[in-house]
């Protein structure tokens, strides 16, 4: 019983890190590369420029990843940071199904 006790700690420590290492991994990498390719193809509707940051644009998968979609350029697209977000909610019901 006493080496229960001065276990739990250590079995405590040890979930709440697998628990955290699960959550890290349910995040899909995306590709920098793919990204780079994407804005050289296609420069930024509100800059015209090909580098760096578009302001009230966002980088969006057409078919997202989490539901099968390919990380290159072929499916990516320029979408408004208001209208990504509306996206995104109904993609995270529909892939979760």
């Amino acid at each position: 019983m006493h080496f229960i006790l001065r276990a739990l700690p250590l079995v405590s420590a040890l979930i709440a890190l697998t628990l955290f290492a699960v959550q890290a991994d349910a995040r899909i990498k995306r590709s920098q590369s793919a990204k780079v390719e994407f804005k050289q193809q296609q420069p930024c509707p509100a800059t015209g420029a090909s580098k760096g940051p578009c302001k009230g644009y966002v980088i969006d998968h057409i078919k997202a990843l989490a539901c099968g979609g390919a990380d290159s350029p072929s499916n990516m697209q320029w979408q408004t940071i208001e209208a990504a977000k509306a996206k995104d909610k109904w993609e995270r019901k529909e892939c979760a199904r």
